[in-house]
């Protein structure tokens, strides 16, 4: 019998209304300027690919929002569960994130990410995504200041990666 605690299985599901109050608690733990209700509700109204990943419970631990365009898939928000971070579960959002962009015949998925969170950024580029350019003043930051995102893509037609190692 092993003194390790049991993991609970986690899943991906569609993001629907009904589990809009749980994204948005995680999305305030996690951000100092996170998206608001309307943000996701706006979202799901405009058809974009949106899925939660829930445990064993039915609890949301994360979730990724993404907007297809033609052969590209444009990645808007991907985030986990602060308590849950560092396990995984963004890699394999990514990972199911990819695997759907392909089948629906996308060439590159592109996202945005905060100059200042080196920690996102490094998962990206762990996972083969390319910085291609910046976009100044794009997210709001304290004190009125505005915040770099740096634009990154990953080819998805090309042997890009299918997830990490």
């Amino acid at each position: 019998m092993s003194a390790l605690p049991r993991v609970p299985d986690l899943c991906r599901v569609p993001m629907t209304v009904s589990r809009i109050d749980a994204v948005v608690a995680i999305e305030q733990s996690a951000y100092s300027f996170p998206w608001s209700r309307g943000n996701f509700t706006d979202s799901l109204a405009a058809g974009y690919l949106a899925e939660v990943l829930v445990d064993g419970a039915d609890q949301v631990v994360g979730y990724y929002v993404a907007m297809a365009g033609v052969e590209e898939m444009h990645l808007l928000n991907v985030t986990v569960k602060p308590a849950m971070q560092g396990r995984g579960h963004g890699r394999s959002m990514l990972d199911a994130l990819v695997a759907e962009s392909r089948r629906r015949s996308a060439r590159t998925l592109w996202l945005e990410v905060r100059e200042g969170n080196t920690g996102a950024r490094a998962l990206y580029e762990r996972y083969g995504f390319e910085h291609v350019g910046m976009r100044p003043g794009y997210y709001p930051a304290r004190h009125g200041l505005r915040e770099d995102a740096v634009v990154m893509s990953l080819a998805l037609d090309n042997g890009a990666m299918d997830g990490l190692d």
